[in-house]
């Protein structure tokens, strides 16, 4: 168990002896008559482990995001003139392996004298933090538990006042969610802004060609590259297409089976059976479609005389189509099983089928939620990569036919972040670009589908 967490399990404590106690206190202040308490001496208690670790826990937090800059800033001060004075991307390659030494790993060259000494001085200023963390963290926890021990008395509202801390925490965690979505945003908002300064925008969104590959010399083919994403995204909508054919009416076919036909035996073998599927890795699933299926597509296409790619857009869709059956077949049957009986009811007493009851009555109502499902579907496979990579490959090809080798949005900002890379470079930046195009495109499918639920769902009420 590494420092950190041994720091918040020993907070943890703290809090739980604070609430025994702050609880205990409640009881020996009421004289064993809860009647003159304000609150539940559940409150007083939960009053006093709040006080006890969040402070604490705040403080650690804050320490933890800003030790490594700070023991990094303090490093560098103490590094030798024509070290500390490199330029920033030698100098974080210096940090680098600096930080290599300290954990052990091993690092780009044969440290000198002065690496070595300032990692022995990175070490030394991490234990020092690190010791200073925990005795402040539990100093506080323990001040914070018995501060909130003393202000224990009958009269005092602790409802209202672990009510309201929680209200504060509950916001705080969804303005975390909320800056770390815009933070991903921007980050890669910006990067695509400098990938635009160097490649103009309508080629990057009408080319059609995909050559990614900067050469060394500038007489070298293909020196200045080709970033057309058109292709890109066309191989994504063919397998996302060719995956949805095949996952919404299994899927949806399935929940309207497990929901109103299936008996509750066959229902509860069955159900647990199809969402195993949702379990199965992706790498699973690629092995699957590299060894089996893509082969025997390609077999079967000889038998007819068709020439199929041994790594085509057919076999990934497929694939990609059974994983992501589970994600429609499950929300969909918990929406079916979620239209008021009220409604069967009514369709039946009026001389309705079972199949027309579905039909004309359970569908629509439950039709807001099965679009959802199917948006989720696809959400998850326009954001599939490694069956892609394994079943399709990655060539850029600008084509609709199912049997050839294509390639996808994922797989490519995948291939162009392995190993090493400078974010200076036309290449790398790229990624970013198509990472903003994606988000671009999954928003507009989000707010479309939300335009045709709200459409129907007015129509239908």
């Amino acid at each position: 168990m590494n420092q950190t967490a041994l720091l918040v399990v020993l907070l943890l404590t703290l809090s739980s002896l604070a609430y025994h106690f702050g609880r205990k206190r409640a009881f020996a202040v009421s004289g064993g008559r809860i009647r003159t308490l304000h609150s539940l001496p559940a409150y007083y208690g939960l009053y006093s482990a709040l006080w006890s670790i969040l402070p604490a826990l705040a403080v650690t937090a804050i320490w933890l995001a800003m030790q490594d800059s700070v023991i990094t800033g303090m490093v560098v001060a103490a590094l030798p003139p024509d070290l500390s004075g490199l330029e920033p991307a030698r100098l974080n390659l210096l940090l680098n392996d600096i930080r290599n030494l300290v954990a052990g790993n091993i690092v780009s060259s044969q440290p000198s004298a002065d690496v070595l000494a300032a990692a022995d001085r990175y070490r030394s200023l991490q234990g020092t933090s690190g010791f200073a963390l925990f005795t402040t963290a539990l100093g506080l926890a323990a001040a914070g538990a018995w501060f909130g021990y003393s202000r224990i008395r009958p009269e005092y509202r602790s409802r209202n006042a672990v009510e309201r801390t929680v209200m504060w925490v509950l916001i705080g965690c969804s303005t975390i969610a909320i800056l770390t979505t815009v933070g991903i945003v921007l980050s890669v908002l910006f990067e695509s802004i400098r990938f635009f300064h160097a490649v103009p925008v309508t080629d990057f969104l009408f080319g059609l060609d995909w050559s990614p590959q900067i050469a060394i010399r500038a007489d070298q083919a293909g020196s200045s590259g080709a970033f057309g994403a058109v292709p890109l995204f066309a191989g994504t909508m063919l397998i996302t297409l060719i995956a949805m054919v095949v996952a919404v009416p299994i899927g949806l076919m399935s929940a309207i089976y497990l929901a109103e036909y299936a008996s509750a035996r066959m229902r509860s073998i069955a159900k647990p059976l199809l969402e195993v599927l949702a379990g199965i890795p992706t790498v699973v699933y690629g092995f699957f479609a590299a060894l089996m299926v893509a082969p025997f597509i390609r077999d079967s296409g000889a038998l007819f005389g068709l020439d199929i790619a041994s790594e085509s857009a057919m076999a990934a869709g497929l694939v990609m189509g059974v994983m992501i059956i589970p994600f429609v077949s499950s929300l969909s049957d918990d929406v079916i099983n979620a239209v008021p009986q009220s409604l069967r009811d009514g369709a039946y007493g009026m001389g309705a089928t079972q199949s027309e009851t579905i039909r004309r009555v359970i569908f629509p109502a439950a039709l807001p939620g099965i679009v959802g499902a199917v948006l989720l579907a696809v959400s998850r496979a326009i954001g599939e990569t490694m069956i892609v990579v394994m079943a399709a490959g990655l060539a850029a090809k600008l084509t609709a036919n199912p049997f050839e080798a294509v390639t996808t949005v994922t797989v490519q900002i995948v291939t162009l972040l392995v190993g090493d890379q400078e974010f200076d470079s036309p290449k790398t930046l790229a990624a970013f670009a198509l990472g903003l195009l994606l988000f671009f495109v999954t928003l507009v499918l989000n707010v479309f589908a939300l335009y045709i639920v709200r459409k129907y769902r007015e129509q239908y009420e």
